[in-house]
């Protein structure tokens, strides 16, 4: 059995794993699917200072109040800086890191820091007084090549605004430990993709194991057999 906690990227939420955690746990497995502060049914929790540090300590404490060890920690887009991390502050709970088409920022970056200067201004022109990034639901699914048209009318009505500072504020300036890592990149997405340079990084790198999926950003609602045949392999 292997325990996954599964963490969401931007503007998601815990729920967005719904297609994915049950076709793990039929194969013997505990699956965690935390929400971050200020997204999904947390949403009403943002604060101003909601950031990195906070999204990082959701997940330190699911690892510690859970006493999960050994755990295949997965993030999902943004969320690549979170499990980075969470494996800072939590190393020995943690088997394999897993980057699902996620930013990889090193110490002291932040996920504003990976971005082009163009998507970055984009970001920062869509915060609003309470410091949260306010998407159009069509717009982002849009980007993230979710095109069946019930798979947008699950999603949309779900999204919420992303606290800036999970963005903009920048991981510790601590090495990382020294654990496996693995990258699984999307690769049906429109225009440029963001996601494509550290794809290309860990495809070369023998530290790290790569696989893609052809599918849109979102691959846990467009291909969730697909996805979870993928983490058990």
């Amino acid at each position: 059995m292997t325990t996954f906690v599964l963490v969401h990227g931007g503007w998601h939420g815990g729920w967005c794993w719904r297609r994915v955690a049950p076709l793990l746990r039929e194969r013997g497995h505990e699956v965690h699917a935390p929400t971050l502060t200020g997204l999904g049914d947390r949403a009403h929790l943002a604060r101003p200072h909601t950031g990195l540090a906070t999204h990082v300590r959701d997940v330190l404490a699911v690892l510690e109040l859970d006493d999960l060890r050994d755990v295949v920690l997965v993030g999902h887009s943004s969320s690549g800086a979170v499990i980075t991390g969470v494996a800072q502050r939590a190393g020995e709970r943690i088997r394999e890191l897993v980057h699902l088409d996620s930013f990889v920022p090193g110490r002291g970056e932040s996920v504003f820091d990976l971005l082009s200067p163009q998507r970055r201004e984009h970001f920062e022109r869509l915060v609003d007084a309470a410091g949260r990034i306010v998407l159009d639901p069509d717009a982002a699914m849009d980007g993230w090549a979710v095109t069946d048209p019930d798979d947008r009318a699950w999603l949309g009505p779900r999204l919420r605004p992303h606290p800036v500072g999970g963005l903009a504020d920048a991981l510790p300036d601590i090495a990382p430990p020294d654990l496996p890592r693995r990258y699984v990149h999307c690769t049906d997405k429109p225009g440029p993709d963001s996601f494509a340079g550290f794809a290309d990084a860990a495809a070369t790198d023998p530290a790290w194991r790569f696989d893609s999926l052809p599918t849109g950003h979102d691959a846990m609602v467009t291909a969730p057999a697909e996805l979870a045949d993928l983490l058990c392999g």
